[in-house]
Order: structure tokens, then C-alpha cells, then sequence
């Protein structure tokens, strides 16, 4: 068995692991959360994962995500998505901010909410999309994701800086991953 602590995933990678693996805890963890999740446009929001069945998989926008680093959704009360939920209440969240970077593995329990205060809070004319009644709209319920594992893939220094290491690495051919991964702890 491999030791994770000396070598990465990649069986082509040459550098050393502990330069691109990096645990983020309390508040760091929080931003890089919040940053990667808000950036993506959307992120495929995994439900009916316990069952033996074939989870069911849709795309969604996360509203928010909060101090705590709960994720804050919104959605219809009558929705398929919703009764899963409701009998399962474990999640899996797959996020992508871009083809080559920002990537989040989020595997959580959702609770389901319909406090107004928070669905005001939330609210954007876009949503009137799915919500004709506006954010009164008696059909809106909030999925609040509370994580308890994540996995985050990213660049260290930036996308730009990501691009200009893959091209020096290509016409060097040296390996300049410029990647970081690891654990989001809250």
C-alpha cells in the first residue's frame, strides 16, 4: 500500500507531496470554501446516495455559504429532490470553478428549511425563474448543507501562473505542477 504522505495520486508526478498537499483548517478553510463554491456557476447536487439505487444527480447554484461553512440552496418543497432528503438526509456536492483548477468534493447532511427570514435573505430576482410567487412564493424551501467532509483540487498561485508553469513545463520538460489539494476541517 502506497503511503499517501510521500506520493500523490498522479503516477507521473516527480515532485515532492508534501509541497502540494495541504490540509486547510477554521477559517482558512472557510474562505477557500467559499471561494471556490461561490465562483463555480454551479455544482452537481448528488441526493438518494444511501439507497443502493442509482443517486440522483442535478445541477444547482449555491446561494451562500456561511461563517460556519454551511451551504445554502434553494428549492422547490414538492420537488423529487426534497423527498430524497427527506428520507436521506446525506449529500454529495461535486463543485468546478474552471477546466483546470477549483475543484470541491463535498459529502454533507441537508437539512431541509423554510425559515422566511433566511429565504429573504437569500432572495434574488433571478429566482423568480423557479419561484413565480416571488420570495413569498408558498413552494420555497432552503437546503442548508452541512458538510462533513471535503476535498478541495487548486492552483497555488492562480490560474495565470498555473498556465505559464504548464507551458515552461512542456518546453522544458520538467515537471512544474503548480496544483494543491487536501482536507477542508472546520
Amino acid at each position: 500500500m502506497e503511503n499517501k504522505d510521500i506520493s500523490r495520486d498522479s503516477t507521473n508526478n516527480t515532485q515532492n507531496t508534501q509541497d502540494h498537499i495541504k490540509t486547510l483548517e477554521g477559517t482558512a478553510a472557510v474562505k477557500k470554501l467559499k471561494d471556490l463554491a461561490t465562483s463555480a456557476e454551479n455544482c452537481f447536487f448528488c441526493t438518494n446516495i444511501k439507497t443502493g439505487l442509482p443517486l440522483s444527480v442535478r445541477p444547482m447554484s449555491v446561494l451562500q455559504v456561511d461563517d460556519a461553512g454551511n451551504l445554502w440552496f434553494m428549492s422547490q418543497n414538492d420537488s423529487n429532490k426534497n423527498a430524497e432528503i427527506a428520507k436521506d438526509p446525506f449529500t454529495h456536492l461535486f463543485f468546478q470553478e474552471n477546466k483546470n483548477s477549483g475543484f470541491l468534493n463535498i459529502y454533507g447532511i441537508t437539512e431541509i428549511i423554510t425559515d422566511q427570514a433566511k429565504i429573504d435573505e437569500l432572495w434574488n430576482p433571478l429566482l423568480k425563474v423557479w419561484f413565480q410567487g416571488g420570495k413569498d412564493d408558498l413552494k420555497i424551501s432552503l437546503l442548508k448543507v452541512e458538510p462533513t467532509n471535503v476535498y478541495y483540487w487548486d492552483t497555488k498561485h492562480g490560474e495565470a501562473i498555473a498556465f505559464i508553469k504548464m507551458a515552461a513545463s512542456i518546453i522544458t520538460g520538467k515537471t512544474m505542477d503548480d496544483s494543491v489539494e487536501g482536507n477542508l476541517e472546520f
